[in-house]
C-alpha cells in the first residue's frame, strides 16, 4: 500500500514538472486594465506658520497642507475648524479638504489661537496663515493672487474676519509682514458674524446664556475673570464686541462671500448668517446664502456631496481652476 501512494506522489510530481509555468498559474492569475483620472495629493504635515512669543514661552502655530502634484499653478484654501473658541483642530473635516485638493486646489488647514487667548489673536493668526502660503506661493505652485478662506462655526468666524478686513493693516502681526493677507474669495458654514446676537431668535434661556460673562464669546472678547476682574459679557462693551465681529467691518469692496446655514441649528442663529448676507449685498458686494433644510451645527449633513460640491463650485467660479505655470517646477519624484 505504500509503494502504491509513494508511486502516485511520484506520478504527480512528475506531471507537474512537466507543465508550462504559466499554465500552472492562469487559473489563479487576474489581469486589470487601470484607467489613470487622478492626480497624486501630498500631505505636508506639522508645517509652521507662526511663532508666539511670550515671557517665558515660543507657541508654534501649525498646518497641514495638501499640494496636488502637478506643474499647475493652483489657486489656494485655507481652511479654518470650527470648535466654540475653544480648540481649533485642524485635521478635522477630511472630507471637505480632500475634496478641494481633488479640484485642484492647495489646501492648509491651520489652527489659530483660542482662549485663554483673547481677540484679536485668532484673527492674527488667521491673517498670518495667508502671509505664510503667499510666502511660500513658488514652493507650493500656489498663484499668490488667488487665495480664499474657508471656515465652519468659529472657524466661519475667523474665515469671516480675515476677509472682511481686506486692507486692515493693523490686524497683521507675525511673520512676513511684506506679504498681504488680502483674499479673494470667502466661505463660511454656520459661522459667527457677530458676537452681540449669536442666540438671537431662540428660546429666551439661551439668549440668557450668552449674555452670561462666562460664555464663550465673552471669553474670547474679554477674557477670563482674574484677580480684579470679575468678567465682563460681550453686551458690556458694544462698541468692542462689533469691532470684534465682520458685521462690523462690512463695506463695498469685499471679495465675494458664499454663506450656508441649517434650519435646524441651535447653536448659532441663522439669523448670523441672514444679517451677514443683508449687510453685504446692501453694501453692493457678491454674495450667495444657501439654507440648508433640516441641518443642525456641524451634523452628517455638512459632510455630503451635496454641501461639499456647493463649496467646491463656489471657489472654482471665484478663484478659478489651475492654470499652466510659465516657471514650472517639476514634480518631486518619489517611490510613493
Amino acid at each position: 500500500m505504500k509503494k502504491l501512494i509513494l508511486g502516485l506522489l511520484l506520478s504527480q510530481s512528475c506531471f507537474a514538472q512537466d507543465l508550462p509555468l504559466k499554465d500552472m498559474i492562469q487559473s489563479k492569475q487576474e489581469e486589470i486594465t487601470v484607467s489613470v483620472k487622478r492626480g497624486q495629493i501630498d500631505m505636508l504635515t506639522g508645517v509652521v506658520y507662526g511663532q508666539i512669543l511670550s515671557t517665558r514661552s515660543a507657541r508654534q502655530l501649525k498646518m497641514t497642507i495638501l499640494v496636488p502634484r502637478n506643474n499647475d499653478l493652483k489657486p489656494a484654501i485655507v481652511y479654518f475648524p470650527g470648535g466654540g473658541f475653544t480648540s481649533a483642530d485642524y485635521d478635522k473635516y477630511f472630507e471637505m479638504k480632500d475634496a478641494l485638493a481633488r479640484a485642484g486646489f492647495v489646501v492648509a488647514a491651520a489652527e489659530y489661537r483660542v482662549i485663554p487667548n483673547v481677540y484679536p489673536a485668532l484673527v492674527n493668526d488667521g491673517k498670518s496663515a495667508v502671509r505664510y502660503l503667499r510666502a511660500h506661493a513658488k514652493e507650493l505652485g500656489i498663484d499668490p493672487n488667488r487665495i480664499g478662506v474657508l471656515g465652519d462655526s468659529a472657524g466661519g468666524y475667523v474665515s469671516q474676519m480675515v476677509g472682511s478686513t481686506n486692507g486692515e493693516k493693523e490686524l497683521d502681526k507675525g511673520e512676513y509682514l511684506d506679504q498681504t493677507s488680502d483674499v479673494q474669495s470667502v466661505v463660511t458654514l454656520y459661522g459667527i458674524s457677530n458676537l452681540l446676537n449669536i442666540g438671537e431668535g431662540f428660546a429666551q434661556k439661551i439668549v440668557d446664556v450668552h449674555h452670561s460673562p462666562a460664555v464663550t464669546e465673552a471669553l474670547i472678547l474679554n477674557g477670563t475673570a482674574f484677580g480684579e476682574f470679575p468678567g465682563a459679557s460681550v453686551t458690556s462693551n458694544p462698541e468692542k464686541a462689533l469691532k470684534a465681529s465682520s458685521m462690523g467691518h462690512i463695506r463695498k469692496g469685499l471679495p465675494p462671500f458664499l454663506i450656508m446655514h441649517g434650519t435646524a441649528d441651535k447653536l448659532v442663529s441663522p439669523q448670523q448668517s441672514e444679517q451677514l448676507y443683508n449687510a453685504l449685498i446692501g453694501a453692493g458686494n457678491k454674495a450667495q446664502y444657501i439654507v440648508v433644510k433640516g441641518a443642525d451645527h456641524g451634523g452628517l449633513m455638512w459632510f455630503q456631496d451635496d454641501v461639499i460640491n456647493r463649496v467646491v463650485d463656489w471657489f472654482l467660479n471665484t478663484l478659478g481652476k489651475p492654470k499652466p505655470n510659465p516657471v514650472e517646477n517639476k514634480p518631486k519624484k518619489s517611490n510613493l
